[in-house]
């Protein structure tokens, strides 16, 4: 401590509390009260952020059970030779598993009761190399469906509103029409119910089933299938394998990947993660304004003390180093607080919550109201960073104005009622 620069000296000394004066103590309390604003700021911004990305990260999860990776698509609506993609398509290292669908929109009609539905044909034993559809089936088994007998596997949701359960019949209606003596009718066709699938998301639980994709071929009148679904290594580089595949691929071949066909939802998530770390940055603001105070009453306190130092020859940059090094420092220990609480919370919030819950007699998401009935938490470091950052920025820019104001503070003028 010795070996510091005089200026460090005295910007600790005014840190502490002081004992000779009630007012310093005071001044000390504030800069305590300070320290801990920043601190909850920083860790309620963590805590948060952490939430939000685990929401996200399990709504993707889930999403991602059903929906590909990436497709391949043709200009022309339908990919003749999907064979061929393949084998091209797989050339590339990242890719792990393709398979070809059909996907369609039909009315599925039971007992006068009629929704609408995202029918997709998949062929079962590719399926599983590009989603973990077989996994969520809950009664029943993908491999039922089987060419030509026309059965149809229906999310969870979807079979409770139709009221059906395996082995019953439903009729799907195709939206196109065709011709009969009779004039235009709707074209339909009656389907056996043989497993339900549980994703976990409930739109498709509730509008969604898979049939066989020959069977799809047939009933939609389509003579190959729509495209190529392909399951990749690290669905976070779909993006960019996306691009690698358009580079090599025929021009007529589009691949499209998953946050291409979810991208209203995720920008929809960016917008609210942005929005809620604006506003708890605010908690953070707040904090640093107190400091701003703080720092002015310790100079209106210290002006005899600077007034001396100035005549001793302290430069006035060197009593803003002074006052910068105190702000600077209570800035720094708040933020070094709330990173560590945060962090801790963040990676044990799976047993901080059921705690919580336990105590009060209460649970925050009902499993009988959300699919989600337990808060997940995803720690991004670089989030970490980030909040950490702009929280020592904030309270940088706070020790500013005091600094400036101790700097300008006349030796003569403030000694001269001493």
């Amino acid at each position: 401590m010795k070996n510091l620069p005089f200026e460090w000296l005295v910007g600790l000394r005014y840190t502490r509390a002081g004992r000779r004066s009630s007012r310093n103590s005071f001044i000390s309390f504030i800069s305590l009260i300070s320290m801990a604003g920043i601190a909850l700021g920083v860790a309620a911004l963590i805590v948060v952020l952490s939430v939000m990305n685990g929401f996200q990260k399990e709504v993707r999860d889930r999403m991602l059970s059903v929906l590909p990776h990436i497709e391949v698509l043709d200009a022309s609506g339908a990919l003749a030779d999907w064979k061929a993609t393949a084998l091209e398509v797989e050339k590339n290292k990242a890719v792990l598993g393709t398979a070809p669908y059909v996907d369609a929109q039909a009315m599925i009609i039971n007992d006068g009761v009629m929704r609408g539905v995202m029918l997709r044909g998949i062929l079962p034993e590719l399926e599983p190399k590009v989603s973990v559809v077989a996994s969520k089936v809950k009664a029943g088994k993908l491999t039922d469906l089987r060419e030509g007998e026309f059965n149809i596997i229906l999310g969870v949701e979807l079979a409770r509103a139709m009221h059906v359960s395996i082995g019953d019949k439903v009729t799907l209606a195709a939206p196109e029409s065709q011709l009969t003596p009779a004039g235009m009718v709707p074209r339909l066709k009656g389907f056996t119910v043989v497993a339900v699938f549980e994703a976990g998301h409930y739109e498709f639980d509730s509008g969604m089933a898979f049939i066989h994709i020959a069977d799809a071929q047939k009933f939609f009148r389509q003579p190959s299938p729509s495209g190529l679904r392909l399951r990749i290594q690290d669905m976070l580089k779909a993006p960019q394998v996306a691009y690698e595949l358009r580079n090599s691929l025929p021009e007529n071949l589009i691949p499209r990947d998953w946050s291409q066909q979810n991208s209203n939802y995720f920008a929809a998530v960016k917008t609210e993660k942005t929005m809620m770390f604006i506003i708890l940055t605010l908690i953070i603001a707040v904090a640093a304004f107190n400091l701003v105070s703080t720092l002015v009453m310790t100079v209106t306190e210290k002006q005899a003390d600077i007034a001396i130092l100035r005549t001793l020859g302290a430069s006035p940059w060197s009593i803003m180093k002074i006052f910068m090094i105190q702000g600077a420092l209570v800035g720094l220990l708040g933020t070094a607080l709330g990173v560590g609480s945060g962090i801790l919370i963040a990676l044990n919030i799976d047993v901080i919550v059921p705690f919580i819950e336990r105590m009060l007699g209460i649970q925050f998401l009902a499993k009988e109201v959300y699919v989600i009935s337990s808060l997940p938490s995803d720690l991004h470091w670089s989030d970490v960073w980030t909040i950490g950052g702009v929280a020592i920025v904030l309270a940088f820019f706070a020790t500013i104005y005091p600094s400036w104001r101790a700097a300008r503070v006349k030796p003569a003028e403030a000694l001269r009622y001493e």
